[in-house]
């Protein structure tokens, strides 16, 4: 019999398959539970609703897209290509869950998640810029931060590092700093 922690994931697992293939409001428990082999009351022992399995889903990136800006914070200085370089690796890492997430984007206002991404941003628009960036600044840094994210979904059968080298390259471009 399997661990509860391996039930769990394998909840996780198959809820993404059906989110990504049918979107997050047209999946049902029932279905999961089904393509699983185990009862309703079975996928309610470890999530209690849609919106808690999809909240255990995008938690774990939430904590660690936290984690990465509370790093970059802590830093005396910011080294801008760094700061890029690991927001692609984030995102190229997570970029099925991340579109899954922009395909719910309902589901994501519902959770709060909307509003948090773009506290998100302001604060790497700050790392870079300081407590008060121009709008110049803050728009090349929103163009940076947000173009890297779309190439990590874009372009997701080229290779991670070819496609880390062009798009941080293009990122620093967009910020006017030398690649």
């Amino acid at each position: 019999m399997p661990r509860p922690s391996d039930t769990k994931q394998r909840i996780q697992e198959v809820a993404r398959e059906l989110f990504a293939q049918q979107g997050v409001q047209r999946t049902s428990l029932q279905e999961i539970a089904d393509r699983l082999g185990i009862t309703k009351p079975a996928l309610y022992y470890h999530f209690s609703s849609r919106e808690e399995l999809v909240r255990s889903i995008v938690q774990p990136i939430i904590d660690e897209e936290e984690a990465f800006l509370m790093d970059q914070e802590a830093l005396e200085k910011v080294e801008p290509r760094a700061l890029m370089e690991g927001y692609f690796d984030f995102h190229y890492r997570h970029r099925r869950e991340i579109m899954l997430m922009l395909s719910e984007l309902t589901t994501l206002a519902d959770l709060g998640l909307i509003g948090l991404v773009l506290k998100w941003r302001d604060r790497l628009v700050r790392l870079l810029h300081g407590p008060e960036p121009t709008l110049e600044q803050a728009a090349r840094a929103v163009i940076a931060f947000g173009g890297l994210q779309d190439c990590t979904l874009q372009f997701a059968d080229i290779p991670k590092d070819e496609l880390r080298q062009v798009a941080v390259d293009g990122a620093c471009g967009a910020l006017g700093i030398q690649p």
